[in-house]
């Protein structure tokens, strides 16, 4: 048995946003395998809740985190929170002349305010209860700059300065506060951007793919549950001194 399927989060509350697919997805499922019983949030209901019945102690729950009534609504339903995982979040690629107002809001609002707004529902109880994990899902685009996204880059660059701002305030309530920082990931987001530099390029998706692939190292995109495992490892008492880090995740692309 590895350590990750050992039931050590039993009796904790669990919130993973963007829960339903994806990192969010494979989150949720190894919170669930570690014992601790998981609420996941999104807009999709209907794929929150396949993926919901799909594991044990997991309960769905509609939410646009990116609206502060939905969120406040969603959050007082779930009830008291020991872990919350900021992970829903979007990306949209555009050169910096063709980024329209509308899109630099959206990506500030879906990756970054999101975040805000999440993590003050929960952030008073874990004072009060000197006990608490937040892992904020940024992105190496949150470390180092890349063409065409300077939107996307702006927000999660401001999750990565929210959380090392927010572990010092913490620090003394036993509340840890961490980012990981995924590069290229298996996942649906990175198909989207991969037809992106296929009509930005016009090539095929092989060419586009391989673009991707020959800046890792190891040469393979990282998978959804290679950043679960470590943002579950972080949700655990053995990192309970571990606070305001950006963890990379990333087959080596470091900055």
């Amino acid at each position: 048995m590895t350590w990750y399927s050992k039931p050590i989060l039993r009796d904790q509350h669990a919130i993973v946003t963007g829960g339903g697919r994806g990192i969010g997805a494979a989150i949720s499922a190894a919170l669930s395998k570690m014992g601790a019983r998981v609420t996941i949030m999104g807009r999709d209901e209907a794929t929150l809740m396949r993926h919901a019945k799909s594991l044990e102690n997991v309960v769905a729950i509609a939410c646009d985190v990116s609206d502060e009534s939905s969120v406040k609504k969603a959050f007082k339903q779930a009830g008291e929170v020991q872990i919350l995982v900021n992970n829903a979040g979007q990306a949209k690629s555009e050169k910096f002349a063709n980024t329209t107002l509308n899109l630099w809001n959206q990506m500030l609002v879906v990756n970054l305010t999101s975040t805000y707004l999440c993590t003050k529902q929960v952030l008073g109880r874990m004072i009060d209860a000197k006990l608490g994990r937040i892992v904020n899902i940024a992105s190496i685009a949150g470390l180092k700059a890349a063409p065409r996204m300077s939107a996307y880059a702006a927000a999660k660059h401001g999750v990565v300065g929210l959380t090392k701002s927010l572990a010092l305030e913490t620090a003394k309530f036993g509340i840890t506060v961490n980012a990981v920082c995924p590069g290229y990931t298996d996942t649906d987001m990175t198909e989207q951007g991969v037809r992106e530099l296929m009509e930005a390029k016009r090539i095929s998706r092989d060419e586009a793919r391989n673009m991707i692939t020959r800046v890792i190292p190891r040469g393979t995109m990282a998978t959804p549950d290679e950043v679960a495992n470590t943002v579950t490892w972080l949700c655990t008492p053995m990192a309970s001194g571990i606070t305001g880090q950006t963890i990379v995740v990333a087959g080596g692309e470091v900055t």
